[in-house]
């Protein structure tokens, strides 16, 4: 089979990919996507039937595309899969489907060999645009002869795929609220494993937060603080949008517990932090309202006021009694649901491209180590908002003109 050449090729056919090969084709040149299955398949496969976006449509978008759906409406998983699949229709992007990437190596002129399932693609550039969710973590923690089925959040669709009977969501952030909220609302009994976290409030003063995160200049924050890079947030889009609010979730039936340390012998342990947990993501949660007022009030804003943001609920009974050892069996749990995150995967880039903890080395996307690689569309490439649909678009740009300018 023939070698093919090509100037750059991207690999991802997700929002990452389709931003970089925008900006290439602005600027006139040649390059082609691949994607190992179809246009934005991640969410498509890797999501849950009811998920949205956690930001409103008027903000979760390229600038040169709206949503069909309304501005201040939360993009449901099948309005976010057809507004990548337009985009791409609508820049004529040369996306090729069903074509794996393998295994990439470097050439002895520098440039680069990608092994696909489809043949062999020779480019002077190569852009890794697999994005942030590509290995899901399980903890090895439950013998699978225990009979309980045990699923990632990244292969959880609704409620109807779980056999009868009480679930376990371990995990606290956007993915583990929302399905455990979900779980509950259809009749579920349900335990929510809830570490640390950050919970900021969904909107406030008649803004929602992804505009205060850029009226506080957060978005283009561009370090980040020891601890951050692996904060869990809770944050939803669920139900026209709403602020995760665990001391709620209590008190309309979730058994909140702490979080999950241990099983042994049919049963599961939790840590004894829970109380402290729920406190602290209040405290963030109050943090940003202080932010917002103290903004408000510098800028002479004429914002309605929004005392009732500041009450919170009683502390839920299982908060001041926590359960630190439930029987599995005995509490009725068939189902447990590992809501713990992502680990990337480059184990296809056979070269050295990575720093001392496997970490791409990169300077907002190029590179440092193998010049003509790239990398778009990971958290905190450039600065806070370098992993949404939005904030990948400036980081392409840059990628799109540093691969020009070679």
């Amino acid at each position: 089979m023939a070698v093919e050449k090509v100037e750059t090729l991207i690999i991802g056919g997700g929002q990452a990919g389709l931003a970089v090969s925008r900006h290439l084709g602005k600027l006139g040149r040649e390059h082609l996507v691949v994607e190992r299955r179809r246009i934005a398949e991640r969410w498509r496969a890797e999501r849950w039937d009811s998920l949205v976006a956690n930001g409103p449509a008027w903000h979760d978008r390229f600038p040169d595309l709206e949503f069909k759906c309304h501005g201040d409406a939360f993009a449901t998983r099948d309005e976010i899969v057809q507004y990548l699949e337009d985009y791409a229709r609508q820049n004529n992007s040369p996306v090729r489907t069903g074509v794996e990437v393998t295994a990439l190596t470097r050439n002895g002129d520098g440039g680069f060999r990608a092994e696909t399932t489809a043949g062999v693609i020779e480019a002077k550039n190569v852009v890794a645009c697999t994005g942030p969710f590509q290995k899901p973590l399980r903890p090895v923690m439950v013998p699978d002869s225990e009979g309980i089925l045990q699923i990632h959040s990244a292969h959880y669709q609704n409620p109807g795929q779980l056999p009868p009977g009480a679930v376990l969501v371990v995990g606290a952030g956007s993915s583990g609220a929302q399905i455990a909220d979900e779980l509950q609302r259809a009749g579920r009994t349900v335990y929510l494993s809830v570490g640390p976290h950050d919970r900021p409030p969904r909107a406030y003063r008649g803004k929602d937060f992804v505009w205060w995160l850029g009226a506080l200049g957060k978005w283009n924050a561009k370090t980040i603080a020891p601890g951050m890079e692996h904060v869990t947030i809770a944050v939803s889009g669920a139900h026209g949008g709403h602020t995760v609010d665990f001391r709620e979730l209590a008190h309309r039936g979730i058994t909140l517990v702490g979080r999950t340390d241990g099983y042994a012998n049919g049963r599961m342990t939790f840590a004894p932090d829970l109380k402290a947990n729920i406190e602290r993501g209040d405290a963030n949660y109050l943090s940003v309202l202080d932010e917002a007022d103290a903004h408000i009030a510098a800028n002479k804003l004429d914002f309605p006021p929004e005392p009732e943001a500041r009450r919170l609920a009683a502390m839920p009974d299982c908060a001041l009694n926590p359960i630190l050892s439930l029987d599995l069996k005995q509490a009725g749990v068939t189902s447990i649901i590992w809501a713990t995150g992502y680990a990337l995967d480059f184990g296809w880039i056979k070269f050295d491209a990575f720093d001392e903890k496997g970490r791409p080395a990169h300077e907002r996307g190029v590179s440092s180590k193998a010049p003509g690689l790239y990398f778009l569309g990971l958290p905190w490439l450039s600065r806070r908002a370098s992993a949404f649909i939005w904030g990948v678009w400036v980081d392409a740009e840059h990628v799109a003109g540093q691969i020009a300018a070679r």
